[in-house]
């Protein structure tokens, strides 16, 4: 199952057509690791009804789910949860950024190839529980990305290390912990010069922006940029 850059549900390589009650069910399903109790998907799922009528609503989409995708769903002690055998992307991407953040995952897995973690969560879907799973999703990304150009470069593979931490920038612009990864790299590289040009380009963007200056750990880091170039 496929929830990063939109909803899909593969099956033996062909995907599987789905309404759309169904998919929101397998999503919300695919969000938790654990069965869930009946009565807590159908208030969550359909908010606006009453009761009885979410309850109808969750059993009619359980038989659609289970017309289009047998076994996607197990269903037992009046819980319901997506079947073991169904892979998710959203959760791999996730075990993958934390261990990258802890800082657990070995130098032959940091590498950018296939690297989901800037991929947007369920685009173009506005439910609660999904924002909150995106925001979740996006803050992790980040998090993930800077440790990994952290990592790259202590490894000393400064344009991986560079394409990581343009990566967090490309889904927060104004993030400046990956502006500084950015500055960090030119520096440990060697392009004093590229730092400096960095951190003006940012100054200016945040200036434009919202009217704020770089931290004083930007300034710090700069006035290091500074120094290494004067030694030249």
């Amino acid at each position: 199952m496929h929830l990063l850059d939109g909803f899909d549900l593969v099956c033996g390589g062909k995907p599987v057509p789905l309404p759309l009650s169904v998919q929101r069910l397998l999503a919300f399903l695919a969000f938790h690791d654990r069965p869930m109790q009946r009565v807590y998907v159908a208030g969550k799922l359909w908010l606006d009804t009453t009761e009885e009528r979410a309850f109808a609503n969750l059993r009619s989409t359980l038989w659609r789910a289970q017309r289009s995708a047998n076994g996607v769903v197990t269903a037992a002690n009046g819980q319901l949860a997506l079947a073991a055998t169904v892979n998710v992307d959203l959760r791999e991407a996730t075990l993958q950024a934390r261990r990258f953040v802890d800082g657990s995952a070995s130098a032959k897995e940091i590498s950018l190839a296939g690297l989901p973690l800037g991929r947007e969560l369920l685009p173009d879907w506005y439910d609660d529980w999904v924002l909150i799973e995106r925001e979740r999703h996006r803050q992790l990304a980040l998090h993930a990305l800077e440790a990994v150009a952290d990592r790259l470069t202590a490894l000393g593979r400064f344009g991986e290390a560079v394409e990581a931490a343009m990566a967090a920038i490309r889904i927060e612009p104004l993030r400046e912990s990956a502006h500084r990864s950015v500055m960090r790299i030119h520096v440990a590289e060697g392009n004093a010069s590229e730092a400096l040009r960095h951190y003006e380009a940012y100054r200016r963007l945040l200036d434009e922006t919202i009217g704020l200056e770089p931290s004083p750990r930007m300034a710090e880091l700069i006035s290091g940029a500074y120094a290494a170039l004067t030694k030249r």
